[in-house]
């Protein structure tokens, strides 16, 4: 831990996962492992009139297998798949009634849409049947902030509660600042991930009209390819991730499993452009750097990137060089993979679904691969695990995320050590 947060350390005692590839994190994570990938053709709308006709859907997904019916009919999508998320957290982190005091326990999502198909189901409405049709919960589920309210109230979490809304890096961000409130001692444990659930027309005619989704109409599955020098886009996807994070202290009190340790964060804006990075991936190495310096290691320490790895033209090459600035010759010795060749991009929850994945390569020594890698770019010229998954130990892990508005985010994961 870096001299200037010399505060409490922070470890990660629970995970829980709702995904493209399984609503579970052995599910999602095996399948992670295996290669596979979880995204199909667009199924939640026509895509007639549109040119992508991929996305990473949550399938088989039942909100009554974690709230009651009632419950379910006043959340929005993104707001279930967190509470499912949190509850499995909170499960598997074995924490009981009495282990927290309820305003010591807090909660804080990232996400980027909160319910968009509810505005689409709700313009809809006006128009074709006035304004006194629409859903009276409307306002409730769509409101970005519900997804933490929703997990607070399920979990009598009392203590600090927050929404980040910084697109593409809001998971990560969150989870960085739930670090945050922990360290300055402002709770015991935090919930904390991200939640996104945001497929609609709506969605689907923005994203297309800036020509930024993947119009491969070959094989869905083939769909994203991040590094590949045939990408063309990425893919839409939904899902929810969250960690239960505590204080080393509050968690060795209890005898809590410790999956890892968050040892470092950091945000920082390019102040460049609204969509595109910088061709040289100045602010996210800047992120990169500052999440390290927070961390207090050097970038030869780092084991495995888990890169933001979009299969975009300008993101893949950008972080490329951004990684290159950060590592120097390191840069082509560490492993580097994309979670989002296999789900797609979920934009506000990505970041939480990636800090499981690396969670999971540390305690089990496996970095999954980058599928679908099969041209080399030139200016994407390092080891993105093409294909197979590796063996290797690995003991500390950056994790990036990169979203419009030149918003960066970058988390640090470490093997426990007592």
């Amino acid at each position: 831990m870096s001299e200037q947060n010399n505060g409490h350390r922070v470890v990660v005692t629970g995970m829980g996962a709702i995904t493209p590839l399984g609503n579970s994190v052995d599910e999602y994570w095996q399948n992670l492992v295996d290669g596979v990938s979880g995204i199909g053709w667009i199924t939640r709308v026509d895509p007639g009139p549109y040119p992508a006709k991929t996305s990473g859907d949550v399938r088989n997904f039942d909100p009554e297998d974690y709230m009651d019916r009632k419950a379910a009919r006043r959340m929005a999508l993104f707001s279930q798949y967190a509470v499912a998320a949190s509850r499995q957290a909170v499960e598997d982190s074995g924490l009981k009634d009495g282990d927290v005091a309820p305003e010591r326990m807090g909660v804080s999502i990232g996400n980027g849409f909160g319910g968009l198909p509810n505005s689409d189901e709700a313009v809809r409405k006006i128009v074709e049947k006035g304004g006194m049709r629409v859903d009276p919960f409307y306002m409730l589920k769509t409101l970005p902030n519900m997804a933490a309210a929703h997990v607070s109230l399920t979990q009598q979490a009392k203590g600090p509660s927050t929404t980040i809304t910084t697109a593409c890096a809001a998971a990560t961000q969150a989870i960085g600042h739930a670090m945050d409130m922990i360290r300055l001692g402002r709770a015991d444990a935090m919930i904390t991930g991200g939640t996104e659930a945001g497929h609609c027309e709506l969605g689907l005619a923005s994203f297309s009209v800036m020509k930024v989704l993947s119009t491969r109409t070959d094989d869905p599955k083939k769909a994203s390819r991040p590094f590949d020098a045939k990408r063309d886009g990425f893919v839409s996807a939904e899902g929810s991730a969250m960690l239960l994070i505590e204080s080393l202290e509050h968690a060795q009190a209890r005898g809590a499993r410790i999956h890892a340790e968050l040892i470092g964060a950091a945000a920082s804006a390019d102040a460049y452009h609204m969509v595109a990075p910088c061709a040289d991936g100045e602010g996210a190495a800047r992120c990169m750097r500052w999440a390290l310096e927070d961390a207090g290691i050097e970038p030869a320490q780092v084991d495995y990137i888990n890169a933001h790895g979009t299969s975009t033209q300008l993101n893949d090459s950008s972080e490329t060089q951004a990684i290159k600035t950060v590592f120097g010759e390191h840069a082509y010795q560490v492993p580097i993979s994309s979670t989002k060749s296999m789900i797609g991009h979920a934009l506000g929850a990505s970041g939480a679904l990636e800090s499981v994945a690396v969670i999971k390569t540390i305690e089990t020594g496996t970095i999954h691969p980058t599928i679908n890698y099969e041209y080399p770019d030139p200016d994407c010229d390092l080891d993105y695990v093409p294909n197979e998954s590796r063996q290797q130990d690995v003991d500390i892990v950056l994790t990036n995320s990169f979203g419009f508005g030149g918003q960066n985010a970058c988390l640090v994961f470490k093997r426990f050590e007592g």
